[in-house]
């Protein structure tokens, strides 16, 4: 039992992983194909721990369950694309902002904020190579002597 138990926390470790990867890329990228991507991998995600969980409890719920998840993540893919075309025809662009054009008309316009400007690097002190053809020096300690063999 101990050996079924380390194989489920494995698999909803994995399973966490991979929904929070999800998650993390759905809200921190504003490409609609990346997000249509991340919500894939969250549903992949869940899809691993609705597996493991009915192989662990013996019962099938959990993999039947997880059949309707690709079937219905199978035709989300296919709005999702048809959605992507269409934008991109309409605007040229795949950006998320470019959706709140479509928005209601008592509804305020998007406004992106603007980004603070970044101070200006100084250059750092870079180290120097000799120069081609000139011999560098060496000490007669490091070629007379040996520290070890």
């Amino acid at each position: 039992m101990h050996h079924e138990l380390a194989f489920l926390y494995n698999y909803l470790i994995v399973g966490a992983m991979l929904f929070g990867i999800g998650a993390v890329g759905f809200l921190a990228r504003r490409n609609m194909i990346v997000m249509f991507l991340s919500a894939e991998v969250m549903l992949q995600g869940v899809s691993v721990s609705l597996v493991a969980l009915g192989r662990f409890h013996n019962d099938f719920g959990g993999q039947v369950l997880v059949v309707f998840i690709i079937a219905v993540a199978a035709c989300e893919a296919a709005i999702a694309l048809a959605l992507v075309l269409a934008l991109f025809r309409r605007s040229g662009k795949l950006d998320i902002a470019v959706w709140h054009a479509l928005r209601e008309d008592n509804q305020p316009a998007f406004e992106e904020p603007e980004l603070p400007e970044l101070p200006a690097e100084t250059p750092g002190d870079w180290p120097k190579l000799t120069p081609a053809g000139v011999q560098p020096e060496i000490s007669p300690e490091d070629t007379d002597y040996r520290r070890h063999v």
